[in-house]
């Protein structure tokens, strides 16, 4: 992976000294709770924040429910590529007015590979904080945690609870997976020793076009589910037959199942498929396209599990158009429609271009049908 863009953050921040960790040296082969803990040079990162940024509120038990996640964006300085906070905390305040049930920092939505430790941080603490003072204290905030090497993995699992996150979303790492021991076995030593060792729970992320193509199949996820500490699963690959799989069989597992609080969240990655996975067992999404039209996606799983199918297929068909424009553009198109319709979202961080008028019209276009249903509910 290319070095990280390491622009400033505003000046006085909490970020200061984040990139100082240090670890303990492995004394065994077996993954464990301790091979790969991150040991702290310095005071906490939290310690740093001011006293008064930080309430009882900010770390609090948050279960994972049924609903629709949102992949947040991170905004900058449209001059200097500073990670623009303000823009940021109204976002997040935005997609929690509308009625979204969880909001994710740091994946591909939020530019995670362009932004170091301390800019990470600063995102989630952003989120956490602005969800807070708005009086959304119980939404939880996922981050994602993933990396190459298990123990940088393990350190951004700390950071995201120091600032403020509930939930490790995790991608399996890819660089080196031609080498990988055969069976699954390496990803499952990962997943089991990050899990062990984070202070928040694990959200595994299943998202092939990330990761050179790895794609875990049901049979690794439901092994992996048996862990305490793993409890969910997003799944980019658009496969529903597997979706159905580890659904149906974290359900039968299940000595008393509760639809609205399970103990294993399975989560469509896009919103293409929304009803699609529900009705194959599925809770909800975690999809991009939520962060322009939050409550068309809210209203197409309302309307499903009301029992009015008719209304959310047609609201389906709507999204999936929508979605089709998120997909083609990635982060530079769905930044593009906000802007648009919205007024707010601007460029991503370099290398990413800046889109052209022509791109701009396009993807304003494509958006066009699927904002209307958004500002008309």
């Amino acid at each position: 992976m290319a070095p990280h863009l390491d622009v400033p953050s505003p000046t006085g921040s909490f970020t200061n000294n984040f990139d100082r960790v240090l670890f303990r040296p492995a004394t065994s082969s077996e993954p464990s709770a301790d091979r790969l803990v991150p040991v702290q040079s310095h005071s906490s990162p939290i310690s740093s924040f001011e006293s008064d940024t930080v309430d009882e509120d900010f770390h609090m038990s948050r279960p994972l429910i049924p609903g629709v996640y949102v992949p947040t964006m991170c905004f900058f300085d449209q001059e200097t590529e500073d990670v623009d906070t303000d823009a940021i905390a109204r976002h997040a305040v935005r997609l929690a007015k509308a009625g979204v049930t969880g909001i994710a920092t740091q994946g591909s939505n939020g530019e995670a590979v362009h932004l170091s430790h301390a800019e990470r941080q600063l995102v989630t603490f952003t989120t956490r904080k602005s969800l807070n003072e708005a009086g959304f204290s119980h939404i939880p905030v996922i981050v994602g945690c993933g990396a190459q090497s298990t123990r940088e993995t393990i350190q951004y699992c700390r950071e995201a609870w120091e600032a403020g996150g509930d939930y490790a979303l995790v991608l399996p790492p890819s660089y080196y997976a031609p080498l990988f021991a055969p069976s699954s076995r390496t990803i499952e030593e990962y997943f089991i020793t990050v899990a062990n060792a984070s202070p928040i729970p694990i959200i595994i992320y299943n998202f092939p076009g990330a990761v050179n193509g790895l794609d875990l199949t049901s049979d690794v996820i439901i092994k992996l589910a048996q862990h305490p500490k793993i409890v969910g699963v997003k799944l980019t690959c658009g496969n529903t037959g597997k979706l159905n799989r580890v659904a149906a069989a974290m359900r039968k597992q299940s000595n008393d199942y509760d639809a609205e609080r399970p103990a294993f969240l399975v989560l469509a990655g896009s919103a293409d498929f929304s009803i699609q996975s529900l009705i194959v067992g599925g809770h909800g999404i975690l999809a991009g396209l939520a962060n322009i039209t939050p409550k068309a996606c809210i209203k197409t799983i309302e309307l499903y599990k009301a029992g009015r199918y008719l209304e959310a297929q047609e609201l389906q068909e709507t999204v999936s158009q929508g979605d089709w424009t998120a997909i083609q553009g990635g982060v530079v198109g769905v930044k593009a429609g906000l802007q648009a319709w919205m007024g707010y979202g601007g460029y991503a961080r370099s290398p990413l271009p800046k889109p052209t008028t022509e791109q701009a019209i396009s993807w304003k276009d494509g958006f066009r049908e699927l904002v209307l249903l958004e500002k008309s509910l």
